[in-house]
């Protein structure tokens, strides 16, 4: 079970230990490389960029073509970082994800940065919600939604010894750390963050922080939530997801993202097939998410700790 780290109010960027992790690693191993999109800035690899200009690769505004660049350094033995907002790099390269990376199974790392509605006041171009839906119908595609700055260090650590393609979606939405510092990401596996036995909130991204909130919320009212980080969204925790179904009353999902083919999409597949049990739905429904700023988005979506408390009462109510 995973350590959760102290109630800290100091949030952080993942993208920096995105970037710093991914600077530790090409100094240990020389195989690893990036490859980005002009997207220096907002990928935080200016300084890999000065430390290893050799193993650097900007292709400029041209997705598809990073995609297949990553697939070639993977042919020739390298590890390729593919990195980018998120909204293009999914978007605009999906028939290369599909075939140089599914189909061809090379041993490539994508990156989407920014991901969710980080660029809430760019608009709908530059959301970035309908990202793992996408990927996760990619056959031989991993798909890992770090929580905080030490899961997305661990996830980047785990990336290097994972053989074959992966998406990584890393926010730059401020989060709190909520895992302890020796946590350690294993693949697969959903983290019991808090124990409880009367409703399972599962969450991951941006929301886990919201969702732990909330069932502190929830304990005031007597109600016991269990909060899982469903962070490893393929492969994932099919026996947590049961046992929650089997000892608790009901699943709340939570994501930063469409629900349709995202976290609570999955969730529900397992469900259906295996064990039915009532669940509610956090996340977008079938619209393009409006401009604003990233809170506001939240706020609007439901996407807080108060409409996860909310969402679990209902799901209590109607037992």
């Amino acid at each position: 079970m995973s350590a959760v780290a102290p109630v800290m109010e100091k949030l952080y960027d993942c993208r920096d230990a995105y970037s710093q992790t991914l600077e530790a690693m090409a100094a240990e191993d020389t195989r690893v490389c990036a490859v980005v999109n002009d997207s220096v800035s907002s990928t935080k690899l200016k300084t890999f960029q000065g430390k290893f200009p050799d193993r650097f690769v900007n292709v400029g505004i041209a997705e598809q073509n990073m995609v297949g660049v990553g697939a070639g350094l993977a042919n020739g033995g390298m590890v390729p970082y593919v990195c980018g907002a998120s909204c293009f790099l999914t978007a605009r390269s999906m028939e290369q994800v599909k075939v140089d990376l599914g189909y061809s199974k090379w041993n490539v790392k994508l990156c989407g940065m920014s991901s969710g509605m980080a660029y809430g006041e760019l608009g709908p171009t530059h959301h970035s919600i309908e990202d793992v839906a996408w990927t996760r119908v990619i056959p031989n595609l991993t798909v890992i939604v770090p929580t905080d700055p030490v899961e997305t260090a661990s996830v980047m650590r785990y990336s290097l010894r994972h053989e074959g393609p992966m998406f990584l979606r890393i926010s730059r939405m401020p989060v709190p750390q909520v895992h302890a510092d020796d946590y350690a990401f294993e693949l697969g596996r959903a983290p019991v963050l808090r124990e409880g036995e009367d409703v399972t909130i599962m969450a991951n991204g941006v929301m886990v922080s919201r969702a732990l909130e909330a069932a502190a919320k929830l304990d005031e009212q007597g109600v016991k939530a269990r909060v899982l980080n469903m962070s490893s969204i393929k492969p994932i925790d099919k026996e947590a997801i049961l046992d929650a179904a089997r000892t608790t009353r009901g699943i709340v999902t939570a994501e930063e993202g469409l629900m349709a083919g995202g976290l609570g999409g999955a969730v529900a597949e397992i469900l259906a097939l295996h064990h039915p049990a009532p669940m509610r739905m956090l996340g977008l429904p079938d619209v393009f998410a409006p401009t604003g700023s990233a809170e506001f988005l939240l706020e609007h979506f439901g996407l807080t700790a108060a409409g996860i408390v909310v969402a679990s009462l209902q799901l209590m109510e109607a037992r």
